[in-house]
């Protein structure tokens, strides 16, 4: 496959690259696969830059990137460079030994965040429970809440993964209907209402956890101020500002963080998704010494978390990122998302929300919902998908190209015509 593929959209070849076609491959997965997803009725085998190709050698543009993990793209050769030559020396230590690549991830991490110190996990949700485990320690080491009695405040219709812990405060029924009973300590408000999150806070309050965008409810964006009157409210409070860039961190919106966006710097951040560089599980907790401090040997841990693998392509994502190239192409290819997408309300689409290459879509439900939108424009060659009700995410690589984004937006239009 070449870089980047010609071909544009779904073509008709003969028949699959040897194996099995993905209908055959979708129907042996229906046996032996747990039903914790409903993917797209397409088998994906071969991808690069912006471009995938399945099975039977159709190509589709890639406009979900991974939910962000695929922010550089489908393997952008600066990192598989980097996993190649790291694969070649070492790959796990676990943290009872060092390693010769943590250090510098941690030290160009820290310095690309703005924040002292790094703590590495693996995924997305397990960066978000270290972080409930880290609020609450300093709640009771530092602030002095009583023991057990730390409480973190959320916004309502948050999406920050799916263990038991942090379903305990979603308000999604369904990933929370079923796997009761919940971990208590949680208070939920709406979004981007300062006053109700002023009134949620008091004395055993250890942290306010937010995402800066709200990505799964929709690529929902605060008014502007919310983020700066939630970092006023927290330190005028005595409690940490946690903030969730797992999906919004990275180059996602045109900026490093989404917080960025208001100047803001919050006491603590989760990072995941792109830091992997799609092509390993990374994720972590960056945050002032003198909050991740408050760890001590044996109180957290992961055996995969800090590994030379991916301490090795981390570090790669953090060189990228270092050039800003990628902040400014999602800032300026954003523009032309927003008025694309400007243009196509009346004429399908009812509404939407951008920031970056980052957009939340509301399609008129008699057209369709958003299940549906989409498998109408994996048919044209273009893959996104659906959240809630009417609703398509678009968050393409930040690699594509002016010209592969219209051809989106026109699939886009022609769809809903």
């Amino acid at each position: 496959m070449t870089a980047p593929v010609t071909t544009r959209g779904p073509q008709e070849t003969p028949g699959p690259r040897g194996g099995r076609g993905s209908e055959e491959l979708i129907r042996a997965e229906e046996p032996v696969l747990a039903h914790n997803y409903h993917p797209l009725p397409v088998v994906v085998a071969r991808a690069e830059g912006t471009w995938v190709e399945d099975v039977e050698g159709r190509c589709y543009l890639d406009m979900l990137a991974g939910y962000s993990a695929l922010n550089f793209g489908h393997r952008h050769p600066a990192l598989i460079e980097a996993a190649h030559h790291q694969l070649d020396r070492l790959t796990l230590t676990s943290r009872a030994f060092h390693n010769d690549r943590l250090a510098e991830f941690a030290e160009r991490l820290a310095a690309l965040t703005g924040q002292d110190m790094v703590l590495p996990m693996n995924t997305g949700a397990e960066a978000v429970e270290s972080g409930v485990k880290v609020a609450r320690k300093w709640a009771y080491d530092v602030k002095g809440v009583p023991a057990d009695r730390a409480t973190i405040v959320v916004a309502a219709d948050n999406f920050h993964g799916r263990t038991t812990t942090i379903v305990s405060f979603s308000t999604d029924e369904t990933a929370r209907s079923g796997f009761g009973p919940f971990t208590p300590g949680f208070r939920i408000v709406p979004y981007n209402d300062l006053a109700a999150l002023e009134a949620a806070v008091d004395e055993t309050t250890a942290a306010v956890l937010i995402e800066p965008i709200q990505g799964e409810a929709g690529v929902i964006i605060p008014d502007d101020g919310y983020l700066a009157g939630v970092r006023e409210l927290t330190r005028r409070r005595g409690c940490l500002f946690v903030a969730d860039e797992i999906q919004s961190g990275l180059g996602r919106t045109g900026s490093t963080l989404a917080v960025e966006h208001e100047s803001v710097v919050p006491d603590v951040l989760l990072l995941g998704k792109a830091l992997g560089g799609g092509i390993v599980p990374v994720s972590a907790v960056v945050g002032r010494r003198d909050v991740l401090g408050v760890l001590h040997p044996g109180e957290h841990g992961s055996t995969f978390g800090g590994n030379p693998l991916a301490a090795a392509v981390g570090t790669a994502v953090v060189e990228l990122l270092e050039t800003g190239e990628f902040q400014r192409r999602a800032a300026e290819l954003g523009v032309i998302l927003r008025e694309g997408l400007a243009g196509l309300v009346g004429k399908g689409v009812v509404g939407f929300r951008s920031r970056g290459l980052w957009a939340g879509v509301d399609v008129d439900p008699a057209l369709g919902t958003g299940r549906e939108i989409s498998e109408r424009l994996m048919r044209e060659g273009i893959l996104v998908k659906d959240t809630h009700g009417s609703t398509i995410r678009l968050a393409p690589p930040l690699t594509i190209t002016g010209e592969e984004l219209r051809e989106a937006l026109g699939a886009l239009e022609k769809v809903l015509g």
